[in-house]
């Protein structure tokens, strides 16, 4: 029966996840967040399996299961930041990320302490408690914010979408130090078991390890991964992703167990990690994006949905919780964000019209959920004087529904859309979508095309060049235009279908491989047999005649399927090849 149970669980999240993903085709009709839809999936499937299990209050598990999906979140943010494009703006996000992140907490504590002793239907509160809750739903949400720019297709001026992608993608870490803090003083001002007292000195030791060991365990983890990426070559397949993954949480991980208040800032460090990752060269990259956009897909939706599962709807809209939750969220809004949005960016004269896109854009989200989950766990359902969890998750969905729906009409009345109305996109985006590739040709020396007009190359007419880079410079090329010797061309080209006629293998050159030191051309390969390119130490060689082979080369070899009893062998004294298919 134990075993029964697990099979009915596993029924019901594979369910709930085929829902999400159907659901999720409907946002675009609806002009709706897909992530507010999540949410109600969760609270839906509460409500109607509340007979069966009673409340489902379990925030204990609901800490773990949403902090591991968090760190895939949070690194995928940061794998995902092009540095390069952000970096005239970094300097600001990461200001509005640090003290941004704390001045938002602090004016929100304040209008918390303010709002709890005017309305007469609340507790008086004291500050500790005040600043937990503005610690809590002080960061932006990466994922609320980019679902949105991205399903509008909003492109936003004056860098202001690197500068929200990289600001709401590294304040969660300085949310949760903030967290941490207010919730280890309380459990202090609690006398909860295993709580230590927190004076000044105690606190500025918890703050410089969660920032400083955070800091370095994340620098160490990217050198360590990069390093290892480059120079040790994983004979599986997919290795390198499935090593990505480790890191990630192993980033997360170490730190996080460091004793006492000497413990690092996980979230920080899988940040860092993240984009140290995300900006290297690094063998199967694609493959680990195409990983982890499918793995933190998943992983919002079953944060969102678990959320919703927790929450008890008569809870949310009851007076005590409701009526804080619209005041906090519309101090926070029209107040909190835009002063310290306004007075850090002011020395940097931005247009007014940015300044409105970012304040508003300072989107609440799963983050803000998961650190309530957090310090509800750790304190206890019935310490805090107030439901936090229930008063967090009303300030998300209120701030997801208006803030969210009302962003691409605001980006439009203020003026702050690019001119292709869309998100800035990459070759790659369209490789995703479409039927067209986009290939590298490297001009040598002796290459034909070196010295000649564009219009002169012979190419096959599906072919077009579409870009030219020579050294730092990148050429828009037309008929004029001249091949230089040492240029990169990047051509595009029609799609090529997989057929049925023909198969892949893989040859591995192993020790004592009797094709390890031989050129291609020496090989008595049998007809129908064309070897397509060759892995070499985490990079694709593509092969001519003259290549010569090495020991550890892997082949990948096309063969026609009709011919396939002949597929090509060593001779009879070789080595039995490592790997086949």
């Amino acid at each position: 029966m134990e075993t029964l149970g697990y099979v009915y669980l596993l029924l019901f999240v594979g369910l709930i996840i085929a829902l999400c993903l159907f659901i999720n085709r409907l946002t675009d009709k609806l002009n709706v967040p897909s992530l507010l839809l999540f949410i109600a999936i969760g609270m839906l499937a509460g409500v109607l399996l509340r007979p069966v299990f009673g409340n489902v209050t379990d925030y204990a598990m609901g800490n773990v299961v949403c902090s591991i999906c968090l760190v895939l979140v949070i690194f995928y943010g940061g794998f995902g930041t092009n540095f390069k494009e952000a970096r005239p703006v970094a300097g600001r996000a990461l200001l509005l990320s640090f003290a941004g992140t704390a001045l938002t907490a602090g004016l929100v504590g304040v209008a918390v302490w303010l709002i709890f002793r005017l309305l007469p239907f609340t507790p008086d509160i004291g500050w500790v408690e005040s600043m937990l809750v503005g610690s809590v739903i002080s960061s932006t949400d990466a994922a609320s914010v980019f679902n949105i720019l991205r399903s509008r297709r909003l492109n936003l001026k004056y860098r202001t979408s690197s500068l929200l992608e990289m600001e709401s993608g590294s304040n969660d870490p300085t949310s949760y130090m903030l967290t941490a803090v207010f919730t280890a003083v309380l459990a202090a001002q609690y006398g909860l078991e295993g709580a230590s007292g927190m004076g000044a000195a105690e606190i500025v030791q918890m703050l410089f390890a969660q920032v400083g060991f955070g800091a370095v365990a994340g620098v160490a983890f990217g050198f360590l991964a990069v390093f290892i990426l480059k120079k040790i070559p994983f004979n599986m397949g997919q290795g390198g992703t499935i090593f990505v993954l480790a890191i990630a949480l192993l980033a997360y991980a170490v730190p996080s167990v460091l004793p006492g208040n000497w413990a690092g800032n996980g979230y920080l460090a899988v940040y860092i990690c993240g984009i140290m990752l995300g900006n290297a060269r690094i063998p199967q990259k694609r493959d680990c994006v195409r990983f982890f956009d499918a793995l933190t897909g998943v992983a919002q939706m079953m944060i969102f949905f678990l959320l919703g599962f927790l929450a008890t709807p008569e809870w949310l809209i009851s007076p005590q919780v409701l009526l804080p939750a619209l005041l906090i969220f519309a101090a926070m809004t029209f107040l909190a964000r835009p002063i310290a949005v306004t007075g850090l960016l002011a020395p940097f004269r931005p247009p007014l019209n940015q300044l409105g896109i970012v304040s508003w854009a300072g989107l609440r989200g799963v983050a803000s959920i998961v650190f309530a989950i957090y310090a509800v766990s750790i304190l206890g359902d019935d310490a805090l004087p107030y439901d936090l969890f229930s008063i967090v998750f009303c300030i998300v969905i209120i701030s997801i529904s208006l803030q969210g729906s009302l962003l691409p009409l605001l980006s439009r009345k203020w003026k702050m859309l690019g001119d292709n109305d869309n998100v800035l996109r990459t070759f790659t985006d369209y490789q995703e979508e479409s039927d067209v590739r986009f290939v590298k040709i490297v001009v040598g020396e002796n290459h034909p095309w070196a010295g000649k007009h564009l219009r002169e190359c012979v190419m096959p007419r599906e072919f077009l060049i579409v870009l030219i880079l020579r050294g730092s410079d990148v050429v828009v090329p037309s008929g004029e235009t001249v091949v230089h010797a040492g240029d990169l061309l990047v051509t595009a080209a029609p799609e090529f279908e997989n057929r049925e006629e023909f198969g892949l293998f893989e040859e591995y050159l192993g020790e004592g491989h009797p094709w390890a030191g031989q050129t291609l051309r020496s090989l008595n390969l049998p007809r129908g047999t064309l070897v397509a390119m060759i892995k070499r130490g985490g990079g694709t060689v593509i092969p001519t005649g003259k290549t010569e082979l090495m020991q550890g080369d892997t082949l990948v070899c096309i063969k026609l399927k009709e011919k396939e009893e002949s597929k090509p062998s060593a001779p009879a004294d070789a080595a039995p090849p490592a790997a086949q298919e």
